[in-house]
């Protein structure tokens, strides 16, 4: 691709991640068809997993926390009746045979306890820092590795399937969230132990498995094609559609007067807003162009809503 038409791409890539390779490796992949444009991914998938794995291009890769932040889906297969060290299959397994074939009913019963807002301890081969170092490599060198539990959010698990010693399991979390972690703790609860066997993620946000491209099917004839805008990554804001004039102000990141008839998704509500010296508290606001409705900026309304702030501006030369 030409140095010139890459540095115009803007948005992000549905990368279906197979098994085996690093979500680095997938990023190297998208970044020699896209050099000089910037490349980064939202979301580590580690190398045994596959599935939905978010490459952002050019600016786009500004929007990497917004996407971090997205609701997740996973598919998961457990196996009870065994531990590792790195709660997944790829670690040291050692059988155990305390229990077997533990009932469903009991199986569901403990699922209930991980749900909502819920403290988790991260797998001690994970990437969580301790002191400045990386625990995975810590575990790595013998040495032990004491992490601290930390909140995250898990919205459901759905038995897909159960046939000791498989659990087959569907996960909908927030940011942060660890599979393995889930997996070790019911076998720990069952008390027969547990790993994770398998794991696809589905989903980010409104990005599924179903679109996803693989990485071997990405060229430097079809890498624009398969760039989604990046106005898709907030869908889930209130959109505004910028006249011209508009536009240029927020090309220079100038505030100018809100007008409500051009809020195409929900209702700006005045009062939520802040008063004329503080920071909106409100949700951010997707800046689009009146043809076309490419993302302009993101922005916040202040001044007890009565005018648009630029915060983080796309638009072209503004980069």
């Amino acid at each position: 691709m030409a140095d010139e038409s890459a540095t115009r791409l803007f948005g992000v890539i549905n990368v279906h991640k197979p098994a085996g390779v690093t979500s680095r490796d997938v990023v190297n992949v998208v970044q020699k068809l896209v050099r000089p444009a910037r490349v980064g991914h939202a979301g580590t998938l580690d190398p045994m997993a596959t599935g939905v794995l978010l490459v952002c291009v050019g600016p786009a890769t500004r929007l990497v926390s917004i996407l971090q932040q997205a609701p997740k889906t996973y598919r998961a297969e457990f196996r009870l009746g065994e531990r590792s060290d790195t709660d997944d299959s790829t670690g040291q397994v050692q059988v155990t045979s305390e229990v077997g074939n533990v009932p469903l009913d009991d199986i569901t019963a403990v699922l209930k306890h991980f749900l909502g807002v819920v403290e988790q301890i991260p797998p001690a081969f994970s990437a969580v820092k301790v002191q400045g170092r990386r625990a995975y490599m810590m575990a790595r060198a013998g040495e032990d590795v004491s992490l601290q539990p930390r909140p995250v959010r898990i919205d459901s698990i759905d038995v897909l399937n159960y046939q000791w010693p498989f659990l087959d399991v569907e996960i909908c979390c927030g940011s942060g969230t660890y599979i393995r972690s889930i997996a070790r703790d019911l076998g720990e609860r069952l008390g027969c132990g547990g790993l994770m066997s398998g794991l696809v993620r589905t989903g980010i946000g409104e990005f599924n498995l179903a679109n996803a491209v693989a990485p071997d099917d990405l060229s430097l004839d079809n890498i624009a094609e398969s760039v989604l805008p990046a106005v898709n990554v907030v869908r889930h804001v209130s959109e505004y559609r910028c006249s011209e004039s508009e536009q240029k102000l927020v090309a220079r990141g100038g505030s100018f007067e809100l007008q409500k008839s051009q809020f195409t998704k929900r209702t700006f509500e005045a009062d939520r807003s802040a008063d004329s010296d503080s920071v909106s508290k409100t949700p951010p606001v997707a800046l689009v162009s009146d043809c076309g409705g490419e993302l302009l900026a993101l922005a916040e309304i202040r001044r007890q809503g009565r005018r648009i702030q630029p915060r983080t501006v796309f638009m072209s030369g503004t980069n």
